[in-house]
């Protein structure tokens, strides 16, 4: 174990690294939505306090979808800034999820402004190239036979987007891909880049990592299979890219699992182990329910989302505490 969170920590999902080597981890709360969400913070130290709570309910927003709900999370390296997914996915409220900017200054949360809106489920984000890359893990939750979801890609500096009412059709929309197993209704989930600059997206539900390239300018060159592992790699949650070997760490959440992913394409287990039998062996460092890795100097840091799924290896009752593990690798 790297450090467990705070009391009021019940549930971490997505992380980022700040300029000075601390970590940001998103905690939307919902095994027990009686605590507030928030973002938590890794110091370089590795100790763990809370970083922002977020006022419940949020001012300006119409009630049932007022309580954020943080997810992915990235930090543009050129302000600072980082940027958020909210995701509000609900039957009684569809379209509501958000993408947020939220500004850091002085080492501290100091505003938030919202770049798009009318999303299902925003999960995964990245920055990169002076955009901001977002996953939709649903573009419409009907299987006719399969279910597409999709990555998009939005300016640094766009506020206040409203995405298309029929959301394949929106110019922000960078590449879909479509998903069949009905179990786990989730798409396009973890997202990270290479040093070429080569874009990598997981589908969560098949467990099938997707690589996509780019011309001189931009446009998507190809979108292809890159692994599939059926029986090893279950599901593809967050990821991280090693920007000195290319390698992806990847959280297989269904799996209980997190799998590096070498650049041509192999997959190897770096870590994996049944479900935890009790609190002891959580706060030993045991993997239960990885929804997020970060790469972060020789460290793979693991969010223990402890979320449990109907078909996943977690299957006990989420306990606290909430744990963030760690994987030295040489």
């Amino acid at each position: 174990m790297l450090v467990e969170l705070p009391a009021e920590c019940n549930t971490p999902d997505g992380m980022c690294l700040l300029a000075d080597d601390s970590i940001v981890v998103a905690v939307p709360n919902f095994n027990d939505p009686a605590a507030p969400p928030l973002l938590a913070r890794i110091t370089p130290d590795n100790k763990a306090e809370v970083f922002h709570r977020f006022a419940t309910p949020y001012p300006g927003l119409k009630a049932g979808v007022d309580r954020i709900a943080p997810m992915g999370i990235a930090r543009d390296p050129a302000s600072g800034d980082l940027y958020m997914a909210d995701n509000q996915f609900s039957p009684a409220h569809p379209r509501e999820s958000r993408l947020w900017r939220l500004q850091l200054r002085d080492g501290k949360i100091a505003g938030m402004s919202l770049v798009a809106s009318g999303l299902n489920i925003a999960n995964g984000v990245a920055v990169h190239g002076g955009h901001v890359y977002l996953t939709e893990s649903t573009l419409e939750q009907v299987y006719n036979p399969t279910m597409k979801s999709a990555v998009l890609r939005f300016e640094l500096a766009e506020q206040n987007v409203r995405i298309a009412t029929v959301m394949e059709s929106d110019p922000h929309v960078l590449a879909t891909f479509e998903s069949k197993q009905k179990a786990w209704p989730f798409g396009a989930d973890g997202i990270t880049f290479d040093s070429k600059g080569n874009l990598y997206v997981g589908v969560f539900s098949d467990g099938v990592l997707y690589k996509i390239t780019f011309d001189a300018h931009g446009k998507v060159q190809s979108n292809t299979v890159f692994v599939r592992e059926p029986g090893r790699l279950i599901s593809c949650d967050g990821m991280s890219c090693d920007l000195k070997t290319d390698r992806i760490y990847l959280a297989d959440c269904a799996g209980n699992a997190v799998h590096i992913i070498q650049p041509d394409g192999r997959l190897d287990t770096l870590a994996k182990n049944a479900d935890v039998a009790d609190v002891a062996a959580k706060r030993g460092g045991l993997l239960d329910e990885p929804s997020e890795v970060l790469f972060r100097g020789d460290q793979v840091v693991v969010a223990n989302m402890d979320w449990p799924i109907d078909g996943f290896v977690n299957k006990k009752p989420y306990r606290m505490p909430a744990t963030i593990s760690v994987i030295r690798v040489p």
